[in-house]
């Protein structure tokens, strides 16, 4: 398929992405092996994404109790993650294993504005997730008055739209004036000069990452508080304990996943070429896309049970969507029901 030229000093066959484009790039010859264990995991990565985020979005949208201001922020959380395990993880991995871009210079603007756009709506999606469950916390009398459907669903809509804006002027040369870039063709990377750099650093990491401790933080104090002053009553701490747990578990995989692609980001600048370390680093940071629905669903009652409604097709029977999800809940004194559907 492609042509191939033979290197005299180290004997190494060498192919072109495009051998009838001079300015074609290099193509990574690799093992078969390697090639198989690649194609195989990206494509397990890709359905286990796609698989779990939709049981998320099917859940949340076809079970009328599901239907709650937290529940929304988890639906737009999942729907960002399934565009990752859809669209960006298996496209990324057919670049980052035949190292060549065959989707056109056009789709690889749109691309890295997809890549972009989903990645900061996931942060975005946090960030109001633990604004969410402090509210919730810290006032659970007042919660669904403070917070409505109709206010989550704003905040989602400006989330998403911010987003977008951000992602067009981060990304307007690469977008709009990909000639201006000095690569081969069939290459597609971004190329981010210093000032952009400490711009991204700051919007999608720096920030997000302040909010969302800072608030985790208050949200620790806000329930030992409350487990001192209620010790009495043992639901409260068995909820608080769980709660303390969950909130633990987020912040370390956020963190876990993104630490890493930074500090590799900052220690190589804007290297020509990719390094293992950032590709690796990169491969975690989509990854935590299929952890989301994990940490945000699966350690919840409603969410085993509904899935369970999927998969054996029980939702297709008629009025399944008011099928009750919480039987073996109880409603915990002193807190707010709505914090129990999460």
């Amino acid at each position: 398929m492609f042509d191939t030229i033979i290197i005299d000093n180290n004997s190494q066959e060498i192919q072109y992405c495009f051998p009838g484009n001079n300015l074609s790039c290099f193509k990574d010859i690799k093992p078969k092996v390697e090639y198989a264990v690649l194609y195989v995991f990206i494509s397990l990565a890709s359905v286990f994404t796609v698989f779990l985020n939709l049981l998320v979005i099917i859940s949340i949208s076809h079970f009328k109790k599901l239907h709650t201001p937290t529940n929304l922020l988890i639906l737009s959380l999942a729907v960002a993650d399934l565009i990752v395990g859809l669209i960006v993880i298996p496209l990324m991995g057919i670049r980052f294993i035949e190292s060549c871009w065959y989707f056109g210079e056009t789709f690889c603007s749109l691309f890295v504005f997809i890549i972009f756009i989903v990645v900061t709506a996931s942060l975005g999606n946090l960030v109001f997730i633990s604004v969410d469950r402090y509210i919730a916390v810290s006032d659970p009398l007042r919660y669904t008055v403070m917070v409505t459907t109709d206010k989550v669903v704003c905040c989602i809509i400006i989330n998403w739209l911010c987003c977008g804006i951000y992602s067009v002027i981060i990304l307007h040369n690469t977008m709009f004036y990909p000639e201006t870039h000095d690569r081969c063709y069939g290459d597609c990377s971004v190329s981010f000069n210093f000032e952009h750099f400490v711009t991204d650093l700051i919007v999608t990491f720096v920030a997000p990452s302040s909010v969302i401790m800072s608030i985790y933080v208050k949200i620790f104090c806000v329930a030992e508080h409350q487990a001192k002053v209620v010790n009495s009553v043992a639901g409260v701490s068995r909820s608080q304990r769980k709660a303390g747990k969950t909130l633990g578990i987020v912040v370390t995989v956020f963190f876990m996943c993104w630490i890493p692609y930074y500090i590799v980001t900052l220690i190589e600048g804007n290297a020509s070429t990719e390094s293992i370390e950032f590709n690796v680093t990169c491969w975690i940071v989509y990854m935590n896309s299929c952890m989301n629905p994990l940490i945000y669903a699966l350690f919840y009652k409603w969410f085993r049970i509904s899935a369970k409604h999927i998969v054996t097709l029980k939702i297709l029977n008629p009025s399944s969507e008011y099928f009750s999800l919480f039987l073996q809940e109880r409603f915990v004194s002193g807190l707010c029901p709505s914090t129990l559907k999460v």
